[in-house]
């Protein structure tokens, strides 16, 4: 449809309830500075893919599909799953596997902490979601954005929309979220416990090996989850490898900052007020908040339980930091271990949990791909 204003003429509530909901985002991203690198540019998209005949999307002109920009975009970057893989390579380049060298325990917690993803599975089926959908809105409880746009992309593309702003608004709200959490599950003399931190050195060598080496056994025991693993620890070898600085800051940096950009406006091609604006939009966000809230208490549980076997003791807050939320999560134990004893510090050892969130999340995204059909 062509001529001069046609787009007052053709405008509806929907459209004009998305865009406000876009102006939520982005006030989200820059007042309360929530996720502003995602929340922002999909706040913005929201508002171009909104406006009727917006050129951003594909248009029927004079009987033949002109691609728009954002439908482009999303056919390459999400489809292909192309986008999702290079922040993993992001990722990768920015986490320290050091710490959890010292204290491999923790790397427990990273599974622990993924219970939420499988009882949110559950709880969707029951509402209605055949098992696809229910597996792509279960992700949500990995808190990593990038594993539940690519798990969406394979089994709920039309879902992609609210799993991507339920994901990334909670990873935002984790402060919010867990402590509560953490409080209702533990006693004020758990959150005091004292963690001993060691420093002993951990050689190149193994720094450079791991990522290699959980390559080859995860893309063995689960091939599906070769790329996901595979992009994340190949990001990391390039940390590692200490021949590549250059490439470690760029993809830390440009390479993050870029794919983050175009991946935020690209997911908001799916938000049209058709797509959007549905019940089972408040589901999926419901849900969500469920699986977080249950990854979390998931992680305190497992952690209190271990406690019983072991005698250097694990201050049971560590657990909630096995979500993939990372460093946000670390932080957030770590602020509360000095609320309570502000000489304290837990930062090492919730930051060794995150990073083993990050993997363990990685890891139940191929493990749903491989099991579910």
């Amino acid at each position: 449809m062509e001529g001069l204003f046609v787009g007052f003429t053709a405008i509806t509530w929907q459209n004009l309830l998305m865009m406000a909901i876009g102006g939520t985002l982005i006030y989200l991203a820059i007042k309360k500075e929530y996720e502003p690198a995602l929340l922002l540019p999909i706040g913005f998209g929201t508002i171009l893919v909104n406006i009727p005949f917006s050129s951003v999307l594909d248009q029927i002109e004079g009987g033949q599909q002109v691609a728009g920009a954002l439908s482009y975009f999303f056919r390459v970057g999400i489809l292909t799953e192309v986008f999702p893989l290079l922040i993993f390579v992001a990722i990768g380049a920015m986490i320290d596997f050091s710490p959890l060298f010292r204290r491999p325990l923790l790397l427990l917690f990273g599974a622990a902490a993924q219970f939420g993803i499988f009882f949110t599975m559950t709880a969707a089926t029951l509402f209605g979601f055949d098992l696809r959908e229910a597996a792509s809105i279960g992700i949500i409880g990995s808190a990593d954005g990038p594993t539940s746009i690519y798990v969406a992309s394979r089994f709920a593309r039309h879902l992609i929309g609210p799993i991507s702003v339920a994901a990334y608004s909670y990873m935002a709200l984790v402060p919010i979220i867990q402590p509560p959490v953490i409080r209702l599950l533990t006693s004020r003399r758990e959150r005091l416990m004292r963690m001993d931190g060691s420093q002993k050195p951990i050689s190149r060598t193994t720094l450079i090996l791991f990522p290699i080496l959980v390559t080859i056994l995860t893309g063995m025991f689960a091939p599906t989850a070769t790329a996901l693993i595979g992009f994340l620890m190949f990001g990391n070898l390039v940390r590692e490898c200490g021949v590549l600085k250059k490439l470690s800051l760029a993809a830390q940096n440009e390479l993050a900052s870029l794919v983050t950009l175009l991946l935020g406006i690209t997911i908001a091609s799916t938000m049209t007020a058709d797509r959007f604006l549905q019940v089972s939009t408040l589901f999926i966000i419901g849900l969500g908040l469920c699986a977080f809230i249950f990854d979390t208490a998931g992680g305190v549980l497992f952690a209190k339980f271990i406690n019983l076997f072991i005698k250097r003791k694990v201050n049971p807050m560590i657990g909630a930091a096995g979500i993939s939320a990372f460093p946000m999560s670390a932080r957030v134990i770590h602020k509360m271990g000095r609320q309570e004893d502000s000489s304290n510090f837990l930062l090492m050892h919730a930051v060794s949990a995150n990073v083993s969130g990050q993997i363990g999340s990685v890891l139940a995204g191929g493990l749903i791909l491989a099991l579910v059909k």
